[in-house]
């Protein structure tokens, strides 16, 4: 059996004061004008046999490609096998606007001077997780068990009314040769959206909830998101909100955590891929030329909100340059431990519906055998089902009802030309949902 030990830091990576917020279009930018709890980045490195596994959690909406990648180059030059690091965005959306995603101008409105200091926040957070990765890497090591339980939290809806509700919160806890808890990766499948619009930085309900479990573990405790792409929290939302929630889940993962649950152990197994998702674009001469058209059409209507109008700019421009997408890369990683049951651990990026999540818990067993995690890596868009996507209207889908074959909803501040390619029907050709499940299987093994 392979020996464990658990190393563990933190990082303040609260923005400064004027900062422009994430996570909702708006014409004029959000500014934060105040601290409501600091943004923090979390990091745990699981040394099996002396060779790392880290998992890095961040207090920030997504990261996208190019930081995403930045981050992982420069870790990998630390020593850290690529498949062996995992890099997880909380998804609050009371925190710093990061280049890419969102795309800053389309949701945002910022300027080109706005966008060089949402560049500059960018590079800011990637050295700082960077040398965080490092001096946990250096730190004090602590010979480890693992144990992993599976608590309840009910504080999820279904914005998109569908049949599915998260309820089930993973808890794998390291622990010290005496029993006491090191460090608690815990999730829950929910919109960290609780704050609302409102112009504190904050980390949401699952900083708040990290807060309360440190207050009452003395470990390490970092939230990793599950399938939330159509899961908000129930409640009026606001600081009241957060604090409500972070205490509903803390309680959660602390009574979890309170007594040992299945043993778990190495050798950590790790695989990383991408794969590449479709988008229902025809890419031909004279269907680009009707689809210009009509973002024309959009560009002109002062009765859509202005990120559509801005949407449909820089969907002109893109087609008069032939510099769209029609595919996506996603990456996905997989962890697996032994034990009697082992537990396999999925992070996906996007933001993936609960249906997805409700589909492998199914086939392998439940939430005892597998965890399902999102904005794992980066996150370009939703990640939407076919019962989502066969919808005329549907935000996560992003599909609207003036033109359903454009971009709508959440491709529009994610900037894409078109919406996923669905299956319809049996016989056509296999869209977002049966080529994300089939990869990802593939990754996860036999059930």
């Amino acid at each position: 059996m392979a020996t464990l030990q658990i190393s563990t830091g933190r990082a303040d990576i609260t923005p400064p004061i004027g900062s422009i917020m994430v996570g909702y279009g708006v014409d004029t930018p959000r500014l934060a004008t105040g601290v409501h709890r600091p943004l923090q980045a979390r990091c745990s490195v699981l040394w099996d046999d002396g060779f790392p596994n880290v998992i890095v959690t961040v207090d920030t909406l997504a990261f996208g490609h190019t930081l995403h990648q930045s981050i992982r180059d420069k870790v990998g030059a630390l020593g850290v096998g690529t498949s062996d690091f995992v890099l997880c965005a909380s998804h609050t959306h009371s925190g710093p606007a990061l280049p890419e995603k969102l795309e800053p101008y389309i949701a945002y409105n910022a300027t080109s001077a706005q966008r060089t200091r949402i560049a500059a926040v960018g590079t800011a957070l990637a050295d700082t997780v960077v040398q965080l990765v490092a001096d946990t890497l250096n730190g004090d090591r602590t010979t480890c068990t693992l144990d992993y339980k599976v608590g309840t939290a009910g504080f999820a809806v279904n914005r998109e009314a569908m049949g599915y509700l998260e309820r089930d919160v993973p808890v794998l806890v390291a622990r010290s040769a005496a029993g006491d808890p090191l460090a608690i990766l815990f999730g829950y499948g929910c919109h960290p959206v609780a704050a609302g619009g409102q112009s504190m930085l904050d980390p949401d309900f699952p900083g708040a909830a990290a807060e309360r479990i440190e207050a009452s573990t003395d470990a390490l405790a970092q939230f990793v998101l599950g399938p939330s792409g159509d899961q908000d929290p129930a409640g009026a939302s606001g600081l009241p909100l957060v604090e409500a929630l972070g205490a509903q889940l803390a309680g959660a993962v602390t009574t979890a955590a309170a007594t040992p649950g299945r043993a778990l152990a190495g050798p950590v197994l790790t695989g990383l891929s991408t794969v590449s998702l479709p988008l229902d674009i025809t890419n031909t001469p004279a269907n680009l030329a009707a689809v210009r058209s009509l973002y024309t059409i959009r560009q002109a209507n002062a009765g859509l909100p202005g990120y559509y109008r801005r949407h449909a700019t820089r969907m002109i421009q893109q087609i008069d340059a032939r510099s769209f997408a029609t595919t996506v890369p996603l990456p996905l990683q997989v962890w697996k431990l032994s034990g009697n049951p082992g537990l396999r651990i999925a992070f996906s990026g996007g933001e993936v519906v609960s249906g997805f999540g409700a589909y492998f818990r199914t086939l392998f067993g439940g939430s005892t055998r597998v965890w399902f995690a999102t904005g794992g890596n980066e996150t370009p868009c939703y990640i939407p089902s076919d019962e989502i996507l066969n919808r005329t209207v549907s935000y996560a889908a992003g599909k609207d009802a003036d033109y359903p074959g454009l971009a709508g909803g959440s491709m529009t501040v994610y900037a894409y030309l078109g919406h996923f390619r669905g299956k319809p029907t049996p016989a056509s050709p296999d869209g977002v949902e049966q080529i994300y499940i089939n990869a990802l299987r593939a990754m996860l093994g036999t059930p």
